[in-house]
């Protein structure tokens, strides 16, 4: 009973910023999921409803990086630079209801350690 009124706060959280978060082709949105194992991260053009790239722990080359601060470090590091060869230089940044410290915020400090403005 518990865990699922958690979950229904952590859902409502999520559609709260998403009423007011929303990326375009020339600023995308890039929302960072952790798990228990891995993190993900997307950048997605919402008008066209386009995953525009995405990157994940799954990946062969980050197995070895954990859902941590220092592996969400690693990922963003990785991700600016993916951004970057895309050619996206400013972005909007979804925390996905997740408050803005530890691996959050040392993610969103490696994007920006790349030139991505916020």
């Amino acid at each position: 009973m518990k865990l699922a009124k958690k979950r229904e706060l952590s859902q409502k959280r999520r559609w709260r910023i998403r009423k007011k978060v929303n990326g375009t082709k020339d600023r995308p949105r890039v929302t960072v999921r952790f798990t228990n194992k891995n993190i993900h991260a997307q950048c997605i053009d919402d008008i066209n409803g386009h995953t525009l790239s995405a990157i994940s722990t799954n990946n062969s080359d980050f197995k070895t990086v954990l859902p941590n601060v220092e592996g969400a470090t690693k990922l963003g590091d990785a991700f600016g630079d993916v951004l970057t060869k895309n050619g996206v230089n400013t972005i909007v940044f979804d925390r996905a209801g997740r408050k803005y410290h530890g691996s959050i915020k040392a993610f969103a400090d490696s994007l920006r350690s790349k030139n991505i403005k916020f």
